[in-house]
């Protein structure tokens, strides 16, 4: 009773942080007066005695509009700990070539949660379901998806090969980073970005989805002529503001490194939350998907999912994105003669979904904690009963609620891991036949209604 009180405390005090606005935006941020130096970033002697540290997001010769970096002032060097040595990563891979390729639609149920009599944190609890490419070439993609039940106790985690895209599914996270704390519910996002240190504290069960990208980072979408405002406004992305400790752990405290696919673990013997003030444009933030400004179809037709972007890591191709992260928020369904759920889609780019909660329009059975792949050129859409349903159905405006589905759509070609395709256990295999009650409705007598305008047509009918 103890443990959960002190839990509930913690979990209360972490809804009440403070947060700097604003995405990519340069942020200055202090936890005590005057520790950020004055006109410059490494002086002889910084003040409180303090160190300074550069961390690059970006190279150095990066036009400025993508040049990344943040200057941290702490009490100790990061490069202060023992050496790195390989530690046991359970289900986390890089290697997409164990498994034999799967192009069929793939459905999985709910992920299992821990036993009640397992304890593992976030880190332990990472498991790789599919991706493409190489940390070593900064190339590539991966999804994962992460269960646990405990928090991490002295030991943090960082990402040498990329970024995180965190959608928490089950249970809030609170996350303390270098820069400040966060605290991240289902219905909102993190991006902690590549070497960034954190440790992950939870409350019980948790369960979410994350996708890693190693080639850039995330920026908002180009609007084109939706104009100067709508989807993910700028102002809704938070920031931690500056908050350290000075604690020296005698047992040690472990830094837990992913690089080039594989974990690593070093021991130091103190925290690494040590960093008093910061500034840059290179920083951990979150962003509520319930600010999302929809735009949507008003008169005919389903327009095409991009429209519901919130994120996207571009490649070096224009238009083409490494990863693009989508939402399916509540929205208002009103076009007039239109098929209104997806349409039936084979499509150049791997499409994987998740479910945060409620239910997904085109199949009902699509449940919160599970998820759905659909790889290069493999057909989907809605189901045969979400077809017959809703192409006879009443057409009036209708507003979807309750219900939050998200897209991972990646121009690579996303190959399954074993854990994926075989050892999670929750693959649903009669997804296929969700597909199979449709029937040919082709009427070769059909004739347009009457008072139609005719449009000349020239067929060929064998």
């Amino acid at each position: 009773k103890n443990k959960t009180a002190a839990l509930k405390g913690r979990l209360a005090r972490t809804m009440e942080l403070k947060y700097h606005p604003g995405f990519g935006s340069e942020i200055s941020s202090e936890a005590l007066p005057h520790a950020l130096p004055k006109g410059q970033n490494s002086p002889q002697q910084c003040p409180y005695g303090l160190y300074a540290e550069q961390l690059s997001g970006s190279a150095f010769t990066c036009p400025r509009e993508t040049n990344r970096r943040s200057w941290l002032y702490r009490s100790l060097p990061s490069a202060k700990h023992k050496p790195f040595v390989p530690i046991d990563q359970g289900n986390l891979t890089n290697d997409f070539d164990k498994q034999p390729p799967n192009p069929n639609q793939m459905r999985w149920k709910p992920f299992k949660l821990p036993e009640d009599s397992e304890t593992v944190d976030f880190v332990e609890g990472i498991s790789t379901v599919c991706g493409a490419g190489d940390p070593r070439c900064r190339s590539g993609c991966v999804v994962h998806v992460y269960t646990c039940n405990s928090s991490m106790k002295d030991k943090c985690f960082y990402n040498s090969d990329g970024d995180f895209l965190v959608v928490p599914q089950l249970g809030p996270l609170h996350i303390v980073t270098e820069f400040g704390e966060l605290y991240v519910e289902p219905l909102e996002i993190v991006i902690i970005q590549q070497g960034m240190r954190f440790s992950v504290n939870v409350s019980g069960a948790s369960r979410g989805y994350i996708l890693e990208v190693f080639d850039n980072h995330f920026q908002l979408p180009y609007l084109g002529p939706i104009g100067a405002n709508g989807l993910a406004n700028p102002r809704d992305f938070l920031a931690p503001v500056a908050k350290f400790e000075q604690r020296e752990v005698t047992a040690g405290f472990t830094v837990v490194s992913k690089y080039q696919g594989k974990l690593f673990a070093a021991m130091q013997y103190h925290s690494p939350f040590d960093v008093v003030a910061w500034h840059g444009n290179y920083y951990p933030y979150k962003y509520d998907l319930r600010k999302f400004m929809v735009i949507n179809a008003v008169s005919f037709d389903h327009a095409d999912p991009s429209i519901f972007t919130v994120l996207t890591c571009p490649s070096t191709k224009p238009g083409v994105a490494v990863a693009d992260f989508v939402i399916f928020p509540p929205r208002w369904f009103v076009q007039e003669n239109t098929f209104r759920p997806p349409y039936y889609h084979r499509n150049c780019m791997s499409e994987f979904m998740g479910n945060i909660y409620g239910r997904y329009d085109a199949k009902k059975d699509n449940l919160p904690g599970g998820a759905t792949l659909h790889s290069m050129m493999t057909p989907h859409g809605p189901d045969s009963k979400t077809f017959d349903r809703t192409s006879q159905e009443e057409l009036k405006p209708v507003k979807m609620e309750g219900t939050m589905s998200f897209m991972f759509e990646s121009s690579y070609s996303l190959a399954l891991t074993e854990w994926g395709d075989k050892t999670c256990s929750v693959v649903d295999e009669d997804y296929y036949k969700c597909w199979q009650g449709f029937t040919n409705n082709f009427d070769p007598n059909w004739k347009p209604p009457a008072g139609e305008s005719k449009q000349s047509l020239t067929t060929t009918v064998t």
